[in-house]
This record gives structure tokens, sequence and C-alpha cells, in this order.
């Protein structure tokens, strides 16, 4: 009992002890680790992707936001095949999946979990962050979180919202 314990504390002051997104780090869908501190300064905006989900054509409008906002707002997707198993590839299958139907040139994330007992800690971390719309677990693919330049999260947005609404970009 003493071990269950000091795990399930350890896992809390792993996951809920970081104050910023900043104090997180993620591993690329090509394998290169990269920490969420390179864009200090920058919005972030993070989606769970899938390539077989109805919202999938939100890639296209995430890589126009990223073409005109880029020296100002990083756009991270982060394929999940949590919901419906409409992200059943491998890290190289989505690359080129995206690349070839929507030519993605934002970054994207390894595979992750974004949900379920097995959840990466960056989505425990973002469910749990205070807004202004809704916290608790995500609902379905294409989920957004919109992240300040000092790593605070601004908003969260359902998957309806497509990524070139007036209040993503803040003009609402």
């Amino acid at each position: 009992m003493k071990t269950l314990n000091l795990m399930i504390l350890f896992m809390t002051l792993t996951t809920f002890g970081q104050s910023s997104i900043h104090d997180f780090k993620f591993v690329s869908i090509t394998g290169e680790e990269r920490s969420f501190s390179e864009f200090k300064g920058k919005k972030i905006l993070i989606v769970n992707t899938a390539s077989e989900c109805g919202f999938t054509p939100q890639y296209e409008d995430l890589e126009k936001l990223h073409q005109a906002k880029q020296n100002e707002l990083v756009i991270i997707g982060f394929p999940a095949n949590n919901f419906g198993g409409q992200e059943p590839g491998k890290n190289k299958e989505i690359a080129a999946f995206c690349q070839k139907n929507y030519g993605v040139t934002f970054l994207l994330s390894e595979k992750v979990s974004v949900d379920g007992a097995d959840i990466a800690p960056l989505f425990k971390w973002l469910c749990a962050q205070e807004n202004p719309s809704f916290t608790g677990p995500i609902k379905w693919n294409f989920e957004k979180f919109l992240l300040d330049e000092e790593g605070n999260l601004i908003d969260r947005f359902r998957s309806t919202v497509k990524p070139t609404a007036q209040k993503i970009l803040g003009k609402e």
C-alpha cells in the first residue's frame, strides 16, 4: 500500500509540478526530442489530430494558419488514436499522409495518447488547466489548446471550432 501511495504521489507531482507549457518536452514525428521552452515568446496552438476523422480536413486550415502566422504562433499536431480508432497509422504513415494530402509543414508530434489511463502527461496537464471555456477530458479529435507567449493556457476549443476561427485568432 505504501508503494502504491508513493507512486500516486510521484505521478501527481511529476504531472502537475509544471507551471507552464514550457516545462514540457515532446518527441516530434521524426523522433527528435523538442522542448516547449524553444517557443517562449510565441503563442502555441496544440491540436490532437487523426487522419481518418470527419475533422481531418482541418489540417488544411492549420497549415494556412501556420503559413500566415508562423512568426508569432507555433502549431503542433499530436496524432492520437483515442477516439473511434481514427489514427491507426504509425508515425511515418501519418507524416506521409499529412504531407501528401494537406502539405503540412507545421510541427507534428509522435503519436500519443490524449485520453484514458495512458494519457500523456502533457495532455493530463492541459486538460486540468483553468480557462474561460471548459476543463476536463478531451471529447474528440481536433480539440485545440491555445497558449500565450508565457506558456499559460488562454482557452480551449472543441473539434467543431475551425483553426481559422476569429476566437482563435484573437479578433473576436
